[in-house]
Order: C-alpha cells, then sequence, then structure tokens
C-alpha cells in the first residue's frame, strides 16, 4: 500500500454560493483523521468518502489528515482544525476513541467521533458496527458455495464480532464443513496475510473470508490467480472479479458518517458509544456472484429482511 510522504492536509473548498441553512445549523465544519491513507481503495476511502457526503448534503467545508497514528499527531491536527473553525472530527479507526479521551477535555466547543471504542467525556461519541451478522450472511455463502469443505478467515483480530459470526453462519448453512482461522494481528500487514493464506490453501481451502480492509485486496487477487473465490470485506468488492467475489460483506462507513453529521447539525447527536446494523442502512450484503444461484439470492434476502425486522438470525432449532 502506498504511503504518503508526509503528511496531507487538504480543504474541500466549497462554492460560497453552496453556503446554505440546514436545520440547526451547529455543524461548522467537519475533520477526518485516517491512521493511514484515504486512497487504500477500502476503509480509509470509505471515509474520504463520507467526507465528501458530508460537504455536499450539509453545504460545509470538510478536511482530513493522513498518517495520524500518535497522540502528538492527533493534538497537533485537532488544534489546526479548531483553527479552521472545525467543531466535528471524526477518527476513522479505534485507536482514535484513547486519543479523544484524552484530549476532549481541552477542546468542549468539538465533538469527537471514533470507532469501536468507549467515549467517556460528554463531548465524544463511538460508533460500532454490530457486525456479527453481516459475518453469518457471508458465511451462509460459504457454506453454501464450498466444494471442499474447506473454508478460511483471514481476520486482524480475534475480537471481531464478523468472525464468530461467519463460523456460526457456515455452520448454520453447512455443518460438514471446517472453517479454519488465521490471524494477522494488524490491520494492514498484507505480507503476513499472504503467508497465512498460502497455509490455507494447503488445506484445500477455496473460500477465504479476508477480515481485513488493509489486505483483503491482495488476498483476492492471489485466491483469483488460483481459481479460488472470496467473501469480500467491508467494501463490496465485487469489481475485484465477480467470479472469484461470491459476495461481499458491507460496512457503509459513507451512510454512517452522513447520518452522524446530520444527527450533530441538528443537535441530536448522542454521547457515548452507538451501534449500527442492517436495521440502520450502513450495513448490507454486496454484489453477488453469477457463480451463486438465483433462488439461493432470493432465500438468503428473505432471511435478512426477517433479521432486520425481528433481530432474528437462521437457526436449526427453528
Amino acid at each position: 500500500m502506498m504511503r504518503p510522504m508526509g503528511v496531507i492536509f487538504l480543504c474541500l473548498l466549497l462554492l460560497t454560493s453552496c453556503h446554505s441553512s440546514s436545520h440547526t445549523d451547529q455543524l461548522k465544519k467537519a475533520g477526518l483523521l485516517v491512521p493511514e491513507t484515504v486512497n487504500d481503495q477500502v476503509w480509509g476511502t470509505k471515509g474520504y468518502k463520507g467526507m465528501l457526503q458530508i460537504q455536499s448534503q450539509l453545504k460545509v467545508d470538510v478536511f482530513y489528515k493522513e498518517s495520524m497514528d500518535s497522540l502528538a499527531a492527533v493534538e497537533r491536527a485537532v488544534h489546526e482544525f479548531k483553527q479552521k473553525g472545525t467543531n466535528l472530527v471524526f477518527g476513522h479507526g479505534n485507536e482514535y476513541a484513547h486519543y479523544f479521551n484524552e484530549l476532549s477535555a481541552d477542546y468542549p466547543d468539538i465533538h469527537f467521533v471514533s470507532f469501536n471504542g468507549s467515549a467517556v467525556n460528554e463531548n465524544t461519541t463511538t460508533l460500532n458496527f454490530q457486525s456479527f451478522a453481516m459475518g453469518f450472511f457471508g458465511g451462509m455463502v460459504a457454506g453454501f458455495m464450498t466444494k471442499t469443505n474447506e473454508i478460511g478467515i483471514i481476520a486482524a483480530y480475534d475480537w471481531q464480532p464478523e468472525i464468530e459470526g461467519f463460523i456460526e453462519g457456515v455452520a448454520y448453512e453447512n455443518p460438514d464443513a471446517t472453517v479454519t482461522v488465521e490471524y494477522t494481528h494488524h490491520w494492514d500487514d498484507p505480507q503476513k496475510a499472504l503467508h497465512l493464506l498460502d497455509e490455507l490453501l494447503v488445506k484445500n481451502v477455496d473460500i477465504v473470508y479476508p477480515a481485513g480492509d488493509g489486505f483483503n485486496v491482495p488476498v483476492i487477487e492471489k485466491l483469483k490467480e488460483n481459481g479460488l473465490f472470496a467473501i469480500g470485506f467491508v467494501s463490496d468488492q465485487s469489481d475485484l472479479g465477480e467470479f472469484t467475489v461470491l459476495t461481499s460483506t458491507v460496512q457503509h462507513v459513507d451512510k454512517l458518517y452522513e447520518l452522524v453529521a446530520k444527527k450533530f447539525n441538528e443537535g441530536t447527536l448522542q454521547s457515548g458509544d452507538l451501534y449500527f446494523d442492517f436495521q440502520d442502512g450502513v450495513i448490507s450484503m454486496g454484489a453477488f456472484s453469477p457463480l451463486v444461484d438465483q433462488t439461493y439470492i432470493d432465500q438468503l434476502n428473505e432471511h435478512i429482511k426477517h433479521y432486520k425486522e425481528t433481530g432474528e438470525l437462521p437457526s436449526r432449532e427453528e
């Protein structure tokens, strides 16, 4: 993955004619911090697109900074954002929850939003994707499509809810299938992920769920070279090969950022830890490969509809 040579700061300017009022207009300007780059075509790019949505829909200036990977760097960036008049800052990762809990008391006029952490101050919020269900439905597809009954997961961390969900989804759809899980212990370690993939291929695995946004693209590319299959992660990755990517478990970070910014603008954004799922329109399945039978897709969509309505996943005890 290409790294920026330094910290990049960009102000996305709006035409002055676009600055119209919206609701209570509590949002003045918004900022985004990413640990690496917005050009990774997965997680970072989704955050960037979310800022563009905020810019377009709420008619405010937005900013972003890359390579924000330490408390000192984040503190400098927040200070710059404050000078620009920013009062809503997104930290695009779970590491920012800790940073924001440290800094937020010094910036009472800024609301800080991060992912998958714990927000402790009044002006901090964490966003959490309830990703067990998306993993479950992705696992169902893998269990249905496997020919060898050997399925692999390459994950970043063992706390990822989608991993357990995926395993249970495979078990529901195909009790004869075995799931092998390997961990990189880092979101962005494509070399280790590819090494783990080699180990999975020795075990006759024919479908892999690469559940890490920093390595899923090279893993899928190698699966394609070997005529094998993947369940995409975070983004709809069907564009990497519709005959390789059977479907994807998609987290619509851009939609979530827009939703959060609108709530902040209206004065309704809550502090603390917030949770989002299929029912909120920010998690979905991606496009299905032509290899997946349409009858099965229809059945899966019925399961998803039922889950949205009731919160209940399919069970063999039904």
